[in-house]
């Protein structure tokens, strides 16, 4: 009577489960190879993931139709702007809002008897410049026009902590150039206008009264309709200044934003490059473990053979727990992946974005190179011979 051995997918999954029982410690410790490398690569897909999403809501919230006009500058000299370079800038058609800033070296000393604050600037503002760049506040209020020729200053942020001022109890003040201002409110951070958090801003006809500046703005910001912003910005050279319209320059603020995108983009393909390195590595861990496993088990091999295994039973089992140790790894991996993301992301308040193609492409890239990597130790236990195998010989 002709018959045919047959194995069950069922039993070929438990058989293959009791191979990697059976040596638990080396299973965990190869296992181990394939999740450091699925979790890097899983880490670096989530967390530049959630800092783009970071990025993208920073931009939301400060808009990419922002402008700064500005003096170029030549050699060491820069030029200001021309005096009625706001208002001209502010009559162009897709112009929302221009606000001019005066900005100076003058000394800012916490009191006039303390030393300057290295680091920290006055700038004088149009008041509806909190409007223009979108500055919301930490505590305190900003100036308005009916503050815009009295005493009072606003900080940034970077400016607050020089200075040591926290809070508004006491009513605290500074010195400009030994002059005292009462600080009336400290901003929030500035993603688009760094600069502007290391300032203290006070309204720009006290700029120019009270501590003697020119009235020439050094900057206007400006709010462009996004829709025409390809069309306004060449125009704005010679609206600022049409004698010399060379000597301005117009930049985007949030362009940095873009280019630090793009080097994280880099850095993510360096980092993707060395997680698929380590991920490479456990590949070879797991064939190298499974030619051991065929050499310490032809007994076994051989004993399946002689009740009847078929060398393809004996290849697929080989395979298959190949296939599952990986899985393991890669499960593990991804778990580890995605609380390391969790965790960075916390810590630099994102939001947090685990790619759901990141996760399955993790588990499911763990599983190829695994089962790929048990071809040659299968196609060696298929090839025992089953006599040699039971007996011990090779």
């Amino acid at each position: 009577m002709n018959w045919r051995s047959k194995l069950r997918f069922r039993d070929l999954v438990g058989t293959s489960f009791l191979g990697l029982r059976s040596r638990r410690g080396r299973t965990a410790l190869t296992a181990l190879g394939i999740a450091i490398g699925i979790a890097s690569m899983v880490a670096v897909v989530g967390i530049s993931a959630s800092s783009k999403a970071a990025l993208l809501a920073e931009l939301d919230a400060y808009g990419t139709n922002l402008l700064e006009v500005s003096p170029s500058s030549s050699g060491l000299a820069v030029e200001p702007l021309p005096l009625d370079a706001q208002p001209m800038l502010a009559r162009v058609d897709a112009v929302e809002t221009a606000s001019a800033v005066s900005k100076t070296n003058l000394e800012v000393r916490r009191n006039v008897n303390d030393s300057s604050i290295a680091g920290v600037t006055a700038m004088g503002a149009d008041p509806e410049l909190f409007t223009t760049l979108r500055m919301t506040m930490a505590t305190g209020r900003p100036l308005d026009d009916g503050l815009g020729s009295l005493p009072v200053a606003v900080l940034g942020e970077v400016a607050a902590i020089r200075l040591g001022i926290h809070d508004l109890s006491g009513g605290p003040t500074v010195s400009i150039d030994g002059h005292n201002f009462e600080v009336i409110g400290v901003l929030d951070e500035l993603p688009l206008n760094p600069d502007i958090s290391r300032t203290v801003i006070v309204g720009d006809t006290a700029a120019v009264e009270i501590l003697g500046i020119k009235p020439n703005p050094t900057s206007v910001y400006l709010r462009v309709t996004p829709e025409e912003m390809a069309t306004t910005r060449p125009l704005l050279k010679p609206t600022a200044n049409p004698d010399r319209p060379a000597k301005v320059n117009v930049s985007r603020p949030s362009d940095f934003l873009e280019a630090r995108a793009e080097v994280d983009r880099n850095l993510q393909n360096l980092l993707l490059a060395l997680g698929g390195v380590a991920l490479l590595v456990g590949g070879v861990g797991i064939a190298n473990v499974m030619v051991i496993s065929v050499l310490e088990r032809r007994g076994e091999i051989g004993l399946r053979r002689a009740v009847g295994a078929t060398r393809g039973h004996i290849r697929s089992q080989f395979v298959l727990e190949a296939g599952l140790l990986s899985g393991l790894g890669g499960v593990l991996g991804v778990l580890l992946g995605s609380a390391i993301t969790i965790g960075y992301a916390r810590r630099q308040d994102w939001v947090i974005d685990l790619p759901p193609f990141a996760l399955a492409a993790g588990i499911g890239a763990a599983l190829v190179i695994g089962m790929l990597a048990g071809l040659y130790p299968a196609a060696k236990a298929a090839r025992l011979d089953p006599a040699l195998a039971v007996s011990g010989g090779t």
